[in-house]
């Protein structure tokens, strides 16, 4: 059979009145009669209305713009219909429908803006501060294994330096500077085995020094000013505010984009924390903590400005080597704040380490 007969009830899209009509269905179309003349809708302008209520049947209208409908309510024929090539499901389009799709879209991305960079920071900030600090401890722990995961492509490799001699004098000069602050949970510093000139905080009190960095310096005080500087950061709760914000918008990004994993929003957890990309207020109360505990141990800050100093030297030069801490904003500034805060000055001060304390640090990777 090359066409199938039926009946239907046409509305000419005026007028609310439906007119009984004969129709015939083939591979080329459907076509009714009114009044004695038959009408044909080619199959490729055929489009089945999908926002109906209705059980049964089938409601066709053109491609074009008009407003007339054809309703077939025999499943036989609208069998029929279907087994043909046809373009049925394809959605008419017009010039409005995609200036609304323009718009809306439009309107979705800036929302889905205004989320990650104005409603996720703004109550990153707020709930860090109600975090029990048993969460914040956990949450650090578990950045952690994801930074030493992102850092060296294995799971089961460890970056933690643990010469003997080395780890004994970084707990000395944390403890010089931890002695003159209160903390809610205890600090734990480490060294990681990369050559990367860094530092960073993660939540619960975990600090990071690179062995570049350590490298870099050239005297025990001024990593003991970074040393200050991220305990700064630990005390405010920066690295807390910074995983929420970072975790958030990410796991908001994996649900536009997809990724239900949540791999994107581990990457970027761990990459958030060792860029330590805070705010401009966030680094200068760090710093200002820094200088203030160096101050309660009578330890020199104008030593911490030799190394904004030295950085900005090597950044001009190869800032291959700075990473994260040269693109700190302004760091003559900061130098000049922390010469400024010194107390100690020209004067004498017990060193944070002794001379053979301070080359076990530099080996600390070495050692063991």
């Amino acid at each position: 059979m090359d066409h199938f007969e039926t009946s239907g009830s046409f509305y000419d899209g005026e007028t609310a009145n439906a007119t009984p009509v004969p129709v015939r269905i083939s591979a080329e179309g459907v076509s009714f009669e009114i009044e004695g003349i038959w009408i044909s809708w080619p199959m490729s302008d055929l489009r089945c209305l999908q926002d109906q209520a209705r059980d049964s049947g089938m409601i066709l209208e053109r491609e074009d713009a008009t407003q007339a409908r054809l309703i077939i309510s025999d499943r036989a024929a609208t069998t029929y219909l279907w087994s043909w090539p046809n373009k049925l499901t394809k959605r008419k389009t017009t010039n409005a429908m995609k200036k609304r799709v323009a718009v809306w879209g439009t309107a979705a991305f800036a929302s889905v803006g205004l989320i990650i960079f104005v409603v996720v920071p703004a109550m990153s900030n707020t709930l860090a501060r109600y975090i029990p600090i048993e969460r914040e401890i956990a949450l650090g722990e578990y950045a952690m294994r994801q930074i030493e995961w992102v850092i060296s492509g294995d799971r089961e490799k460890k970056l933690t330096c643990n010469g003997e001699n080395g780890q004994l004098a970084l707990e000395k000069m944390a403890k010089r500077l931890k002695d003159n602050f209160e903390t809610a949970y205890p600090l734990n510093v480490r060294v990681f085995r990369q050559e990367m000139v860094n530092a960073f905080a993660v939540p619960g009190g975990q600090i990071v020094l690179f062995e570049g960095l350590i490298k870099a310096a050239k005297s025990p005080e001024e990593i003991a000013g970074v040393l200050g500087h991220e305990f700064g950061h630990t005390v405010n709760r920066d690295p807390t505010r910074l995983s929420m914000r970072s975790a958030g918008s990410a796991g908001l990004l994996g649900l536009v984009f997809g990724d239900f994993a949540g791999g994107f929003a581990t990457l970027a957890l761990a990459e958030a924390l060792m860029s330590a990309n805070y705010s401009q207020e966030a680094e200068t109360n760090a710093d200002v903590f820094s200088h203030e505990i160096f101050a309660r141990a009578e330890l020199p800050a104008a030593r911490f400005a030799n190394f904004f100093e030295y950085l900005m030297a090597e950044t001009d030069t190869d800032g291959s080597l700075m990473a994260p801490l040269a693109s700190h904003p302004n760091l003559q500034g900061r130098a000049d704040a922390a010469r400024a805060a010194d107390v100690v000055g020209d004067g004498s001060f017990t060193p944070v380490l002794t001379s053979l304390e301070w080359a076990a640090l530099q080996g600390i990777c070495k050692d063991g």
